[in-house]
């Protein structure tokens, strides 16, 4: 794993192979969301699948894989240097896919960020995503996140 882990605040019981797939999928997750960590696609790329997909429209409508969503996001933790995930509000498996809602938080303490000057203000947010996971490894996300109320907080 990348390193400690934010605590998980409600998940079900899981089988040994559910287990595995959460553990590789918090791993990702450790990686993507780390702006120590996360140094783009490299960063994540033993953890995926070669045709691995990713989808969330409505925020990152050019990522088309989890390896462009770990660009694009170490692009955000550029300007929001100091985000982290806060926890896992809730983990679950069913056979090959993990669920979770997580929330995370963070500061416009870095770089511009699509033109807008750091501002040094704090935002918390809460986001959702589905993985597949095959072979033990992440095979498609799909996030949901209102990026918009974290750009509000940030100014």
């Amino acid at each position: 794993m990348a390193g400690q882990q934010p605590p998980i605040k409600v998940s079900t019981r899981q089988t040994e192979e559910e287990k595995k797939n959460i553990a590789v999928v918090l791993d990702y997750m450790s990686t993507a969301y780390s702006p120590k960590n996360n140094k783009g696609r490299s960063s994540v790329a033993h953890l995926c699948t070669s045709n691995s997909t990713f989808t969330a429209p409505t925020t990152f409508p050019t990522c088309h894989t989890p390896l462009d969503y770990a660009d694009s996001h170490a692009h955000v933790m550029s300007a929001i240097a100091d985000l982290h995930l806060i926890s896992y509000d809730i983990v679950f498996a069913k056979d090959g896919h993990v669920l979770l809602r997580y929330s995370a938080e963070g500061s416009h303490c870095g770089e511009a960020h699509n033109g807008i000057e750091p501002s040094g203000r704090k935002a918390k947010w809460t986001a959702s995503a589905i993985f597949e996971v095959k072979d033990g490894k992440v095979h498609s996300f799909v996030k949901e996140w209102d990026k918009l109320n974290m750009w509000k907080q940030l100014g």
